[in-house]
């Protein structure tokens, strides 16, 4: 997959201050899909600001690279089920039902952060997945989550 998931999302649900193209102050976290692997991958550079203390990258930062590697992982995990090609199909919106990180040690902040995905579970309205957060290649952080597809309520 040469293109990211969030660039396929319907304009209505392309806001997220994490990953949306329609938000132009939000992050916007972009996740691929790598055959080769069968992982997501999402790849972000931090900015200066956006330091913990001197040297590494704010936690709050990190967290929301993950949520949104996930969610967007999810909407890839939950067309591949399916049988169909991230792209050929309408993207479907997942949101977070619960999230876990865990920071192992401080991840330096400077070089581009790599966030690499698997899905651990593929149901009708669920996906889990799990992903670990590179710095330089060395892992330092662990992510878990379960998503949920958008409820209607959130729907306009």
């Amino acid at each position: 997959m040469k293109f990211a998931i969030q660039d396929t999302y319907p304009e209505d649900f392309a806001h997220c201050y994490g990953c949306g193209y329609k938000n132009p102050k939000g992050h916007r976290f972009k996740t691929t899909y790598d055959e080769a692997t069968g992982e997501t991958v999402t790849r972000y550079r931090p900015a200066p600001y956006h330091t913990a203390v001197p040297g590494f990258v704010y936690g709050g930062l990190i967290a929301s690279l993950i949520d949104c590697h996930s969610s967007g992982s999810a909407a890839i995990f939950k067309l591949l089920a399916e049988g169909k090609k991230p792209g050929e199909a309408p993207a479907p919106r997942f949101v977070t039902a619960r999230l876990e990180v865990d920071y192992l040690k401080p991840t330096p902040l400077g070089p581009e952060l790599e966030v690499r995905g698997r899905a651990v579970e593929v149901k009708d309205r669920k996906v889990v997945v799990e992903s670990r957060l590179l710095a330089d290649g060395e892992e330092t952080v662990r992510g878990r989550a379960v998503l949920v597809l958008l409820p209607e309520t959130m729907r306009r």
